[in-house]
């Protein structure tokens, strides 16, 4: 049989075509992502359609744990030689184990973005053993004082600024039937929130971070112990049965309104609005006792991306990893979560959290165990934690959780070590 030219071409075309069909198919990738950011699922998917927008043959899927089981999760697969190509790190002292077991690569000789990212916000993805940055920065949340401004106005309230004045609006706020402040100690990771957002202006912020760090001063400072003092002050206008408020309770006095004022992160911004769409709120940092005195605002990383460094796609993965250093992806996670971006030159277009970065700016300490405690067991937060929860129970006494917590780090960490 003799075949013709025309036919010989049509041959020759349907052959390219599935050949380079094939070609597309074998070259397409596909990643997992693995979090415990479960509430910001449909917001990594649509972040991860902007990627595929430039990056149509690599397929990312995010995968969300819950929060309290992440971390062990996590760990067992990446011991396992397996776990996911994209890993969401912890900041500060959890992200360090895996990067000293070699689970994840080193990126700061692979995006260039991070030359761009301040030496602070850095901080929360480096490993101190070897200096080297493991993950990009995603987010920098603040710790402060979130109030309704319609429930403030109608009751004639303003931002206080002394602490006696912030008693005065408790008091206020309690008188008219209202609860003044959301906050409870069911979880004790929300008494570390509510210690972060009182504490700084009265163990003296930068200057006893930097002394108890070295080692020049320990934590039955007296200087620490007015601090939980001043928590202890705002007892009387906590809800009805504290100890049994847990966060999303929290979440809901604040958002439906009964209750004024929520210590709590930033973070919480975009959650409250999901919630309440309605909701009018406002900022304002824990007063200092004399309003001559500077305001202290607790800030710090809230987590990186990292690359497993077993990865079969290490390039793929780069890619998308590199996206999330880009400009346009800070820009994009500070709109649609509210929060605030680590990418450098982010501006948030919403007012309040434009003001909350002002604030920051100004007046930033690092939030205490979790920047400096967390990198040995017990850590300094589980510490805390747990001493606040049984001070606010009342069923230990200060100064003997303040002992516990000092003891308790006496163990590890080295200028403390006798």
């Amino acid at each position: 049989m003799t075949i013709g030219k025309k036919s010989m071409t049509v041959i020759v075309v349907l052959a390219l075509s599935l050949a380079m069909t094939t070609s597309a198919l074998a070259e397409k990738v596909s990643l997992s992502f693995w979090s415990w950011r479960t509430e910001d699922m449909q917001a990594y998917e649509q972040f991860i359609k902007e990627f595929n927008a430039t990056h149509p043959d690599i397929n990312v899927e995010f995968v969300a744990y819950r929060n309290t089981e992440y971390n062990t999760i996590l760990a067992t697969a990446l011991q396992a030689g397996s776990g996911p190509d994209i890993v969401h790190l912890r900041a500060y002292g959890g992200m360090e184990p895996l990067a000293n077991a070699g689970y994840i690569a080193p990126l700061d000789d692979k995006i260039p973005e991070l030359k761009d990212f301040s030496h602070e916000v850095l901080l929360g993805a480096t490993n101190r053993e070897d200096g080297r940055v493991y993950g990009v920065p995603f987010a920098v949340q603040t710790i402060q004082v979130l109030y309704n401004k319609s429930l403030f106005a109608a009751l004639g309230l303003e931002e206080p600024q002394t602490w006696d004045e912030l008693i005065e609006i408790a008091s206020k706020v309690k008188a008219a039937g209202y609860v003044p402040f959301a906050n409870g100690g069911k979880e004790g990771w929300t008494l570390e929130t509510f210690f972060g957002a009182v504490a700084p202006n009265y163990y003296g912020g930068n200057t006893f971070f930097s002394e108890v760090v070295a080692g020049k001063t320990t934590f039955t400072d007296p200087r620490f112990k007015a601090s939980i003092e001043k928590m202890l002050e705002l007892r009387p206008y906590l809800p009805d049965q504290y100890m049994g408020i847990g966060y999303t309770d929290m979440q809901m006095l604040f958002a439906q309104e009964m209750a004024a004022m929520f210590l709590a992160g930033s973070y919480e911004l975009g959650t409250l609005a999901q919630m309440n769409p309605e909701l009018e709120i406002g900022a304002f940092v824990i007063p200092p006792s004399s309003a001559h005195e500077p305001k202290t605002m607790t800030m710090y990383v809230d987590g990186s991306y990292g690359m497993n460094a077993a990865t079969k796609h290490p390039e793929a993965a780069l890619a998308f990893v590199q996206f999330l250093a880009s400009k346009e992806y800070g820009t994009m996670f500070t709109e649609t979560l509210q929060q605030i971006s680590a990418v450098p030159g982010v501006k948030p277009t919403n007012p309040l959290l434009a003001e909350i970065v002002g604030m920051m700016d100004a007046d930033a300490t690092p939030y205490l165990m979790l920047t400096a405690f967390r990198y040995g067991q017990p850590s300094g937060s589980t510490l805390l934690q747990n001493e606040l929860q049984g001070v606010f129970a009342e069923e230990i006494n200060l100064e003997q959780a303040l002992a516990n917590i000092q003891t308790g780090l006496e163990v590890w960490h080295v200028p403390f070590m006798k």
